[in-house]
């Protein structure tokens, strides 16, 4: 199995990536297979990476569940078949007496709201029944469906999604609102369903990261790229060259729209489609400057040699997409390969960064 058929298809248990609040995300063990050519060179495309869902039926599904698993759940709502989650942080359902679709009970004080969109043919309860074992919650979260259409999904959340402030002077932005500060680093996003809006504590780690290692002129790898924000930033922050690489093609298309919309010229800009087989990606051994995974648990540690492969001897590497309580084991698997390790904390969250020790 290549390493991208691991990131594609890998246990769908102890998944520790990111859950949206509010915004939806394609998760990295989508079911849906790549188109058959293994990589893509994406044009700078002006059409916005929702409009193929735009017409398309959805069931809305909003499940009631315990506070203290709703990442871990969340994240296998979207293994076992979710097409993205939002939870609302700011919720209030602990005040209010929520009716058991089924029993008739009131909730518990300590759960909270997950909002889904489920495929129209999926079968929701074992999915929701699935992902409660994987997690091991012992019964069945309350829920409820109901038929709704994508757009409304869509429209719902570019209401949701405001600008971000990541640091003095930078913001991510939505495509739709004009920046506060229109003389900072400014990354226009119009994110669709591909993860990647600036909002989570992973994002921001890495964005912050990456502003202190660009000086100018380095060469760029975002390997899980999503909405293509990291490898947008490290152009705007000076980068010579960014690539970026997924295995989902809906999150090539929101990252090639999104470097239209920041005037991102194609050759300064590479995105690939990971490939389904063994072939290997377009990309040369040992080429970049600064490399960056902010993706799952699992392949962040099963592929640790192989996203480091792309990095030059000495090049600084981070890692992301992992909870504290991980940290032990992620550095455990990269010690061999990283020396000056560091760490960021945001909340609950990690961003690990060292750098390819030279053989």
């Amino acid at each position: 199995m290549s390493a991208w058929q691991f990131i594609k298809h890998f246990p769908c248990t102890n998944l520790s990536r990111h859950i949206l609040r509010v915004k939806p995300r394609r998760c990295f063990t989508s079911s849906t297979p790549p188109p058959s050519s293994f990589s893509v060179t994406a044009s700078l495309s002006t059409s916005s990476s929702s409009e193929s869902f735009a017409d398309a039926p959805y069931l809305s599904v909003r499940i009631h569940c315990p506070k203290h698993v709703v990442d871990p759940f969340s994240e296998a709502l979207l293994c076992f078949g979710a097409s993205s989650v939002a939870v609302d942080e700011d919720d209030d359902d602990d005040d209010e007496e929520d009716e058991d679709v089924t029993s008739g009970s009131s909730l518990a004080s300590k759960e909270i709201c997950i909002e889904s969109i489920f495929p129209v043919n999926e079968e929701v309860k074992m999915c929701i029944s699935q992902a409660a074992d994987s997690i091991g919650l012992k019964e069945i979260p309350k829920f409820k469906v109901e038929l709704g259409d994508e757009q409304d999904w869509v429209t719902k959340n570019q209401e949701s999604f405001q600008p971000v402030e990541i640091a003095e002077r930078l913001w991510i932005v939505p495509e739709w609102i004009s920046p506060p500060v229109a003389e900072g680093v400014n990354i226009i996003l119009n994110p669709g369903l591909a993860f990647g809006t600036g909002e989570h504590p992973t994002t921001k780690l890495c964005l912050l990261l990456l502003q202190s290692l660009i000086k100018g002129g380095e060469a760029f790898l975002d390997y899980g790229t999503g909405s293509g924000i990291l490898a947008i930033a490290a152009l705007k922050f000076g980068a010579a060259s960014s690539a970026g690489v997924d295995i989902d093609p809906l999150a090539i298309k929101s990252a090639s729209h999104n470097a239209s919309l920041n005037n991102i010229p194609l050759e300064k800009l590479e995105l690939h489609l990971a490939p389904s087989d063994n072939r290997e990606m377009p990309l040369r051994k040992e080429q970049f400057d600064v490399v960056i995974a902010n993706i799952l648990l699992n392949p962040v540690m099963e592929l640790a040699d192989h996203i480091l492969s792309f990095a030059k001897p000495g090049a600084t590497i981070g890692i992301s997409g992992i909870l504290i309580e991980q940290l032990p084991s992620v550095q455990e698997r990269y010690s061999p390969l990283l020396e000056d390790i560091s760490v960021a904390t945001i909340g609950d969250w990690v961003c690990m960064s060292g750098t390819k020790k030279r053989s």
